[in-house]
């Protein structure tokens, strides 16, 4: 009898019975869960350390979370019928007469909650704040596994811009996925980029050649992890429930795997609990169906639109799913396009320096509302650090040993 949860095989699933192959298996199993042992004790400490200081951060925050009323919700229905859903903030300050819409389009597995604190500080600056659930995403229905990809994200942006911001100039932001769709709407929609959009923004994105992508585990790890998501993630979409289940019994496991492809420093705890609530609230199905289409994108041609509109390009040093050299390629297609690259930031680069970002969208929404004569000018790359940040951490790892101590 086998040890209880672990399967009984048939006789015939030895080919004879080989004790060579019983024991190659054997010792495969064993180190199998001797790894996935390991892999889970690391993680325990490792978060065990981490979670004493992004505690500590937490109280930076104080009463600030993510719950955001919207002045406005609205359902937007896509080109084949999908509900899109979206929210709009109007300016806190002023009338914001003459001011460019921002529109906050959201990353692969995130949803509009991603954008919480940009939306906060581009609303008190006095700017009218237009932020949607891509298909599949928050609060947006799927449609049909054939409309994915990111042609058709495109166009879903298009028709929200359609029906909420029909006149008037624009300032687009997409952060990783978000930043994807835009390019698709300025391939497919050049002209109207053109004549509307004044300004635009890509966080933490690519143009193209995401395939060689490590996610931080090597050329080994990353081609293994493009292999198995698509499929297992195909095998536990009609598993929902067990999924959630499973999640919820390793949370440290979830939590270690997370911080780790989703930040490059320390974070509040309720930060990182936000990006795990996030990414592992999309379901199955989703992940499926959009992660294949990462490989096949290249829209480099689509930049192509954006060369004379003032255009921000911002990433983190630690970024393991869309590295640096991704927003290089952007800025070599739009020559008058500033920037960023900061220090020390991951992936989720608006949630882990969100003062950093806002900082530099706010440059950014300054510049596009002046009247330009001729050609952007040419920008060098700036490295920039989130002093406050590595400051505030300091002091939760040291209050953290003091407490040890006490």
């Amino acid at each position: 009898m086998p040890p209880r949860g672990v399967p009984e095989l048939g006789n015939n699933a030895w080919d004879g019975g080989d004790w060579v192959s019983r024991s190659a298996v054997g010792v495969g199993l064993g180190m199998a869960a001797a790894g996935i042992t390991a892999a889970a004790g690391l993680a325990a400490d490792r978060l065990s350390r981490d979670r004493r200081t992004a505690v500590a951060l937490d109280a930076n925050l104080g009463e600030r979370r993510f719950k955001e009323t919207p002045d406005t919700e609205l359902t937007v229905r896509a080109t084949d019928g999908v509900e899109l859903h979206v929210e709009i903030d109007e300016p806190r300050e002023g009338s914001g007469a003459g001011r460019p819409t921002v529109l906050l389009s959201h990353g692969y597995c995130l949803n509009l909650t991603s954008w919480v604190f940009q939306r906060r500080a581009l609303r008190a600056a006095g700017y009218r704040v237009v932020l949607w659930d891509q298909r599949g995403h928050g609060r947006s229905g799927m449609g049909e596994k054939e409309s994915i990809s990111i042609d058709q994200l495109g166009q879903d942006l298009y028709r929200v811009i359609e029906a909420v911001v029909p006149t008037g100039p624009i300032v687009l932001v997409g952060h990783s996925m978000g930043g994807m769709s835009m390019m698709a709407l300025a391939l497919e929609y050049e002209e109207f980029v053109r004549s509307r959009v004044v300004g635009a923004a890509f966080v933490a994105t690519s143009p193209g050649d995401l395939s060689g992508v490590s996610y931080g585990f090597g050329p080994l790890g990353g081609k293994l992890i493009r292999r198995l998501t698509p499929l297992t993630s195909s095998l536990l979409a009609p598993r929902q429930k067990l999924v959630d289940t499973g999640l919820r019994q390793t949370r440290d496991l979830v939590d270690f795997v997370v911080n780790h492809l989703s930040f490059g420093s320390p974070v509040p705890l309720s930060v990182a609990q936000l990006a795990t609530d996030m990414i592992f609230g999309t379901r199955m199905e989703v992940i499926a169906a959009f992660f294949p289409v990462f490989d096949e994108h290249d829209k480099r041609d689509a930049l192509r639109a954006f060369d004379g509109v003032e255009t921000l390009v911002i990433s983190g040093t630690a970024d393991r799913l869309t590295p640096p050299e991704h927003s290089e390629s952007i800025v070599r297609f739009i020559p008058g396009a500033e920037h960023i690259l900061v220090l020390d930031a991951g992936h989720l680069i608006m949630l882990e320096h969100p003062d950093v970002v806002n900082e530099h969208l706010l440059d950014l929404l300054v510049r596009a509302g002046r009247v330009h004569s001729g050609p952007a000018p040419r920008r060098v790359r700036q490295e920039v650090s989130d002093v406050a940040a590595r400051r505030a951490a300091r002091r939760a790892r040291r209050r953290e040993r003091r407490d040890a101590t006490a």
